[in-house]
């Protein structure tokens, strides 16, 4: 008897963890990625709580511990002002195995499930499998056949278009300059965690810490072209206003793109290809793991028969929810927070941030939403149903 074979386009953190989680359920998986090898961009660099938890059956946390950087204490600040707020996730051992976000680029999570899917048979690995529609027809003409078909093709889903399906939601206006350096920040910087919000009249920023280097993050205006953005000019401008007087700064890293909010039509689509937000809070690469987590255990059990394909619609209906209702309002949120209008909106939004900070039971429930441990429980019930275990708060008490 052939066992069941699941095509996985895309070979991102979410369309490994969907191969991982279809392996394990059983299945055989193609896993196809149209670069010709494992892209090494610097790209999402935080791993939540709940999604590390949500990766301990796969053998891959350790390893992740190993080449990245824990970050218990995440801060807001004002560039004038200091810290603000800082808040300690160590609050939250009795919800999670990982109380704290681990700094650790995309690609090293990639780079360490493609080695355990070569010691494995159950997953093939294919580069230069550039895939032209969802019937999963290769560029090269090469027809795939398939029980079923994940889109984790990113932001740009190949898979997504040839099924014209909408992806509504906004662009905002400005795009996001990132910049990473060795220099050492936090010997320059009072109290600097290893994740910082910083809010500014003039250029509010991120600044985070991953294992060897800092990466800022800052907005850019529509005065300002992309090759603007991206001089040494105004590299040097921008990181010589977080330390003043340290020119000129290495620089080991640059990019620039625009921030959409977008939340695809339903299929089983993963990841950026079925919703992307802003950057703000780190929740765009870990939503997407929870949906391949979910909606994986899903397929498998709906491939094996030992559940109704309904329910599979149902569990994606539910993830698309908490991409509208979760994922995309909360990142939102960040980003309209640090980008306050005027000094008195910007002020009122530090002043609450900083009484949250301050009250033990509104910083927990803040952190509940922060670290994504929310998230996971709301769909609980669900991953009970097929089989996933995780620890998480009651969903009963949940506040999206």
């Amino acid at each position: 008897m052939t066992s069941p074979r699941v095509i996985v386009v895309g070979a991102g953190p979410v369309g490994c963890v969907a191969s991982a989680v279809l392996a394990a359920g059983g299945i055989d998986v193609t896993l196809l990625e149209a670069a010709p090898q494992l892209p090494r961009e610097l790209r999402a660099s935080t791993f939540h709580p709940a999604t590390l938890d949500l990766l301990e059956p796969f053998a891959v946390v350790d390893e992740l511990l190993r080449r990245g950087l824990m970050a218990p204490i995440f801060a807001y600040r004002d560039r004038r002002q200091g810290v603000v707020a800082e808040f300690d996730l160590g609050a939250l051992t009795d919800v999670t195995n990982h109380p704290y976000r681990l700094q650790c680029e995309q690609f090293k999570l990639c780079e360490i499930m493609l080695d355990i899917f070569g010691r494995q048979r159950r997953v093939t690995v294919r580069f230069g499998a550039e895939v032209d529609a969802a019937s999963v027809v290769l560029a090269s003409g090469e027809r795939l056949e398939a029980d079923a078909v994940v889109a984790a093709d990113g932001a740009a889903s190949a898979v997504r278009k040839s099924l014209d399906l909408a992806f509504d939601g906004m662009t905002y206006e400005d795009r996001y300059l990132v910049l990473s350096t060795p220099f050492d920040m936090a010997a320059r910087l009072d109290r600097l965690a290893a994740v910082n919000y910083i809010s500014d009249p003039d250029e509010w920023l991120v600044l985070l810490r991953t294992a060897g280097l800092w990466r800022a993050l800052f907005p850019v205006g529509e005065g300002e072209s992309d090759d603007q953005a991206l001089s040494d000019r105004s590299a040097q401008r921008r990181l010589a206003g977080i330390v003043a007087d340290h020119e000129p700064f290495e620089v080991a890293h640059r990019t620039i793109y625009r921030v959409h909010q977008r939340v695809a039509e339903r299929l089983v689509l993963m990841g950026d290809a079925a919703h992307i937000n802003n950057p703000l809070g780190g929740m765009g690469m870990n939503g997407g793991i929870h949906d391949a987590v979910l909606l994986g255990a899903s397929m498998a059990a709906v491939l094996r028969g030992d559940m109704g394909a309904d329910r599979l619609a149902h569990h994606a209906e539910l993830r698309r929810r908490l991409a509208i209702d979760y994922v995309r309002r909360h990142t939102h949120e960040n980003a309209e927070s640090l980008a306050a209008p005027d000094g008195a909106a910007r002020q009122r939004a530090l002043d609450r941030m900083a009484a949250r900070a301050a009250d033990p039971a509104e910083a927990r429930a803040y952190m509940l939403q922060a670290s994504m441990i929310n998230a996971v429980t709301a769909m609980r019930d669900e991953l009970d149903e097929v089989g996933v275990s995780v620890r998480s708060v009651d969903r009963n008490t949940v506040s999206l």
